[in-house]
């Protein structure tokens, strides 16, 4: 048994802080939860502070001393700190090199040159040239890239690095906005959602007690399907019903721009792609050898380790992106210090929520959604996945209904096996996409990039999120019955 596994039965088996019956816990989680929705909502509060205030009143509504909800809240933000915390960091700093060296800009623009079609196309980098990919290829040559650049990418930083590209990419081959942006959107989107290492499914996994590796290689598979429905397919839809042009005014220069060069093609997809196959691989050999005690498989519980996969990512971004680009030791060590800066808001979230998670268990809210869920039919992939959907709805965020959905399930996953409790974080951050609408951060940002008002931005983007999380909703529960 895992360190992680050991310490969630430990928490799941441990006295609660309080003895309130069922009434009542039902009746704190719902104040609970509509204090974050308040003020996140009508009061605009950080969720950070929303999360911790709304975990206080909580354990007040659940009638628990105040410092056992304290300590309950401190810990489960430390200890998902510790668990993820390091890992976003990782994350953000691959994702900064990725972007400044102009790795991502190297991987777009070859794409675009050699997805089929024909004719010429000046692309954006140096005047470069190539051949202009095709009116139907172009959409899935947009969610290739979307893809592979929101492997590493958090998704408002992949949203930043790709807008001008599908900007330029429409106004200069005369596509339709949707049908370029929609595809680019829906590949960020399905990563930031079911596949890690994006917070939201680490977090999922951290508190579920599930297989990273596992859960990496099902939410691949689940991701295909799901983007190319809600992508490509979905996008021909859309532009149908909103046919506008791409807005000038929001065409910004690109980072490679200003670089006499950048990194090749190849070395930046190996940088990306690492990470992932290294945990992959240490799924695979776990799966075939099944022997702790085998030096092949210690070897790759290390290296395929989110911790020592990401690490490698960025130290070999490091001879792979920086230095072809030609940045000096000190751009370096800047660029690093950059890249951690704005995910300090990231964190804090990710870290309440680990919080409100541990308060919810300790309370006895966890056990008590166990026991009403054995008497219920329904199953425990779709009552994950529609806890999530409402507080997505709810709150706006993503992270927060990951996080809050994830602390109330969590228990669920103690009878299931690996597969199973995967899935669970796959139910979870696939209902965590439901219909983005007026109060979520993404809404806007695409709602402005794409010059859009805000009825086209819900025929769009919102349906483009609802369709996601409906497709990979389903996918999940077909694969329950399956493996």
């Amino acid at each position: 048994m895992t360190r992680l596994s050991v310490e969630m039965l430990a928490a799941d088996t441990a006295e609660p802080i309080t003895s309130a019956g069922h009434a009542q816990l039902g009746i704190a989680v719902l104040a609970g939860i509509a204090v974050i929705v308040l003020l996140i909502t009508k009061f605009k509060l950080h969720a950070f502070l929303a999360l911790t205030i709304g975990s206080l009143a909580l354990g007040a509504f659940a009638g628990a001393p105040l410092d056992k909800v304290i300590a309950s809240f401190t810990a489960g933000l430390g200890s998902t700190v510790a668990g993820v915390g390091v890992l976003i960091a990782l994350g953000a700093i691959l994702g900064k090199m990725l972007a400044d060296s102009g790795g991502a800009d190297q991987v777009v623009d070859t794409i675009l040159a050699k997805w089929g079609g024909s004719g010429p196309q000046h692309l954006p980098h140096e005047g470069g040239g190539g051949r202009r990919a095709g009116g139907r290829s172009m959409p899935w040559a947009m969610v290739l890239i979307a893809s592979v650049i929101g492997l590493p990418l958090f998704f408002e930083v992949g949203v930043v690095l790709l807008i001008p590209v599908v900007l330029m990419v429409a106004k200069r081959g005369n596509y339709s906005l949707m049908r370029i942006g929609i595809p680019a959107l829906a590949g960020l989107s399905v990563m930031h959602g079911l596949v890690p290492p994006h917070p939201g499914p680490l977090v999922a996994i951290d508190a579920v007690g599930a297989n990273l590796g596992v859960t990496l290689a099902l939410g691949v598979l689940i991701a295909i399907p799901t983007v190319i429905i809600a992508g490509p397919v979905f996008a021909r839809f859309a532009a149908r019903w909103v046919d506008v042009p791409a807005p000038e005014r929001m065409i910004p220069q690109r980072a490679s721009d200003e670089l006499d060069r950048r990194p090749s093609f190849g070395a930046t997809l190996t940088t990306i792609l690492l990470p992932v196959v290294l945990m992959l691989a240490k799924a695979l050999v776990d799966i075939v050898v099944d022997d702790p005690g085998s030096t092949v498989q210690r070897v790759f519980d290390v290296a395929g380790s989110p911790l020592i996969a990401l690490l490698a990512a960025v130290l070999l971004g490091i001879f792979t992106l920086a230095r072809p680009a030609g940045f000096s030791k000190e751009r370096v060590q800047g660029m690093v210090e950059k890249g951690l800066a704005p995910i300090a808001g990231i964190l804090l979230i990710v870290g309440a929520g680990g919080g409100f998670k541990q308060t919810l268990i300790d309370s006895g809210v966890g056990q008590m959604v166990l026991e009403i869920s054995e008497d219920w039919s329904i199953p425990a992939l779709l009552l994950a996945w529609l806890i999530a959907v409402a507080i997505r709805l709810a709150t706006g965020s993503a992270t927060v209904a990951t996080v809050s959905a994830a602390g109330l399930v969590a228990p669920l996953a103690a009878d299931m096996s690996t597969t199973h409790a995967a899935l669970l974080v796959l139910a979870i951050g696939a209902g965590s996409l439901f219909f983005s609408h007026v109060n979520d951060a993404g809404f806007w940002l695409v709602k402005e990039y794409f010059g859009l008002n805000v009825g086209q931005t819900i025929k769009t983007w919102s349906v483009m999120e609802t369709i996601i999380s409906v497709v990979a909703g389903a996918l999940v529960l077909l694969l329950s019955l399956i493996i």
